[in-house]
């Protein structure tokens, strides 16, 4: 008779090899630099369907920065030198995108306006101390969004001492220094939205090196839900926008504007394709307690824009952003 193996028999335990969780955790972590590096370096590459997180993205990438701070943290504690070997990708990705905004910018030259972009808010319950604010700045020329009734009463008295030359059309406002001639409404209205919304104007600025076509532009806001970013408008609008500045006659050209977007945002590239960026600085400004972007621009043409920074809070969900453009 054969007996058969007693049931409560121990198992043979499975030896275990020392080191193999945090090797394989090590490759993890650089798996996932990996990827944050090819994310950063090729975010154009990101389709913009069907939810259009391709912008979305977009919107924070130089957070991305972030993101690579944790992983250097988690893989100095674990002491894996793959992580950090690999960890070098999205470092140099990010250092050649958004490094040279760390740096303070060189010295204006002598062809130079300083210029302030602000979206004052309709809600504004402060439009006095804000108009002080704003020129307290020496600013050349002072561009504001979000103009209404009655705060934009306000405004105009506030600002007229500093400000003998100023131009209005629907909710934006250009205020200068300097005298002003050929204003215009620039029509940015996407087809969907109802006869009346007037968000652009032109002017030419009579500036003491020569004539410079300015443009004020308050593009349509966007909002992120459950189907994605609904940016459509917005989209829309710069289209248009880049449509009237290519066509532009006059040089050198500035835009200032609240244009719902970070200059790395596909959906801007008809501005951004053709108008010089900012050279250093961040200037996240929205939302105001607690900034998180920049998308409240100074773009420029035949012109370069120096250091871009924010000013302190104003009595606005956005901060008023202050650069140096140095003319051709």
């Amino acid at each position: 008779m054969v007996e058969r193996a007693d049931s409560g028999a121990v198992a043979a335990e499975t030896p275990v090899v020392p080191g193999v969780g945090k090797r394989r955790r090590g490759w993890v972590l650089a798996g996932a630099a990996v990827v944050l590096g090819g994310v950063l370096g090729f975010h154009r590459l990101v389709p913009n369907w069907p939810v259009r997180v391709g912008s979305l993205m977009e919107s924070f990438l130089p957070w991305g920065g972030a993101l690579v701070v944790v992983l250097l943290v988690v893989a100095l504690v674990r002491r894996s030198a793959v992580a950090l070997v690999a960890l070098l990708l999205p470092v140099g990705v990010w250092v050649d995108t958004f490094g040279g905004l760390l740096l303070p910018g060189e010295e204006g030259g002598g062809r130079e306006l300083v210029v302030v972009q602000h979206n004052v808010s309709d809600e504004n319950r402060d439009p006095a101390g804000t108009a002080r604010a704003l020129a307290d700045s020496g600013a050349d020329l002072v561009a504001l969004e979000e103009l209404v009734d009655p705060q934009l009463a306000v405004y105009e008295k506030a600002l007229a001492a500093d400000y003998p030359h100023h131009v209005v059309r629907g909710t934006v406002g250009l205020w200068s220094k300097h005298p002003l001639s050929g204003e215009q409404v620039v029509d940015i209205k996407p087809r969907s939205i109802e006869v009346g919304w007037s968000r652009g104007l032109r002017a030419v600025v009579r500036s003491p090196y020569g004539d410079v076509a300015a443009y004020v532009a308050h593009l349509p806001s966007v909002r992120v839900g459950v189907g994605g970013l609904a940016s459509q408008r917005r989209d829309e609008s710069a289209a248009l926008l880049g449509r009237a500045i290519a066509g532009e006659s006059v040089e050198p050209v500035i835009l200032l504007g609240d244009l719902n977007g970070v200059v790395e945002d596909r959906g801007l590239r008809p501005l951004t394709s053709q108008l010089a960026l900012a050279e250093s600085g961040f200037a996240f400004s929205f939302p105001a307690a607690f900034p998180m972007a920049r998308i409240d621009q100074v773009m420029a043409r035949s012109a370069t824009v120096g250091h871009i920074r924010t000013l302190p809070a104003t009595g606005s969900d956005h901060l008023p952003v202050v650069a140096r453009v140095t003319l051709e």
